[in-house]
């Protein structure tokens, strides 16, 4: 089979997304098939630019990460297109990934599926605060409505997050398919290395927050937490790696708390050098976002046998299962903190759930997860489709 991917973001802009086009790219050609790619033009390359088409883009103002494609940039390569002949669309993204998608799609002649990555609902508020929050709403659940029904597909990492769209009216077929862990997520980190390189104190406790460092992500929640926590083990420290446009008002957070020497900041880290050894150097991985539509972060984490503690919120209620590599806490800071303050001061409570984690976050093969993505190709492919089509259980 031949698919073209169609994103707005991509490595080197570090996210979810971008790991999880990179994932099934991989693995969907692990299995023989081919996969090109349409992605922004950021003026750096990415570590592998096999079978990747950079777009000119331009920078948004609000949003310096990120990158506008060239819509007619695109379109004037059609004929490029049309003798490519692919199978199949997948677009990853909904702004001008999904309005190429779905042009190349009627003028090829070619289905098209789009995978639902973001939770709109409950994001574009942070980014449009002028906009009163239930006016954003009601315009991001419109938005993906009428996104969603011009498709021949849909894909979304997680149940809740399907039951969530079913909600706003989208009938299109659906499969819930999450982002899978690749082995190289089991290859042990460098724990001593990783802190000696930050000047972390080995036997210093450390929580971990790793991921975009975004007003979604609640990591306010987090710094609280610490807040509490200092109080009763005074050398905690929580390490965020990640950048994003959250980063400024969080530093600024953290020097009103006067929590200076128990957060730190430690930027992007490279995802095929370091990030195993970030992972391994925590002694518990902390998360409290109520917006992920997986959350795989959480199962990278797991695979390095650090043990969690993290709310449950939408996709995240998917992942996790307590006792099998996390404690489930409440958003509410007492809650939350007494049990960081626990596993904490339990060295084998750590050990135990760490090792649960482990062997929990093997039945999350990325392998498997490109067969279902297949087997939903195939169906799209060889309609009629008469009902939304949902997997029975997460993962298979």
């Amino acid at each position: 089979m031949k698919i073209l991917f169609i994103s707005d973001v991509y490595f080197p802009r570090v996210n979810g997304v971008s790991t999880s086009i990179e994932t099934f790219r991989h693995n969907l050609a692990s299995l023989g098939h081919t996969v090109h790619l349409i992605a922004p033009d950021y003026l750096a390359p990415s570590a592998d630019e096999t079978d990747i088409l950079r777009v000119p883009a331009r920078q948004l103002p609000f949003d310096p990460e990120d990158r506008l494609m060239s819509y007619r940039w695109v379109m004037t390569h059609l004929e490029r297109w049309r003798g490519e002949h692919y199978d199949i669309i997948h677009i990853q993204t909904p702004f001008v990934a999904h309005y190429l998608g779905t042009k190349l799609s009627r003028l090829l002649g070619i289905p098209c599926v789009e995978t639902y990555h973001t939770f709109f609902e409950e994001y574009l508020h942070h980014y449009v605060p002028l906009v009163p929050r239930q006016v954003m709403r009601f315009i991001a659940k419109r938005f993906s409505r009428h996104q969603g029904n011009s498709l021949d597909g849909m894909v979304v990492p997680s149940h809740p997050m399907h039951h969530i769209l079913k909600s706003y009216g989208i009938t299109t077929p659906t499969e819930v398919i999450p982002t899978g862990i690749e082995p190289e997520s089991f290859v042990p980190g460098d724990r001593e290395a990783f802190r000696k390189n930050h000047h972390i104190p080995q036997d210093r406790p450390v929580l971990l927050f790793l991921g975009r460092v975004a007003h979604e992500k609640n990591i306010g929640f987090l710094i609280k937490t610490v807040d509490r926590v200092r109080h009763e083990i005074s050398d905690v420290l929580l390490v965020i790696a990640g950048e994003g446009p959250a980063r400024e008002s969080l530093e600024l957070e953290v020097k009103k708390l006067g929590l200076d020497e128990n957060v730190r900041f430690i930027g992007y880290l490279d995802r095929h050098t370091e990030l195993n050894s970030c992972y391994r150097a925590a002694d518990i991985f902390v998360f409290s976002s109520r917006t992920e539509t997986q959350g795989l972060v959480l199962l990278e984490a797991m695979a390095q046998g650090v043990p969690v503690v993290s709310t449950a919120e939408l996709g995240t209620r998917d992942v996790l299962r307590e006792g099998a590599g996390v404690w489930i806490a409440q958003e509410d800071v007492a809650d939350f903190s007494g049990k960081v303050v626990r596993m904490l001061r339990d060295a084998q409570a750590r050990k135990d759930l760490g090792d649960a984690g482990r062997d929990y976050a093997h039945e999350w093969s990325a392998a498997k997860q490109a067969q279902r993505m297949l087997n939903f190709y195939q169906a799209v492919l060889n309609p009629p489709l008469n009902c939304v089509k949902v997997a029975t259980a997460v993962p298979q």
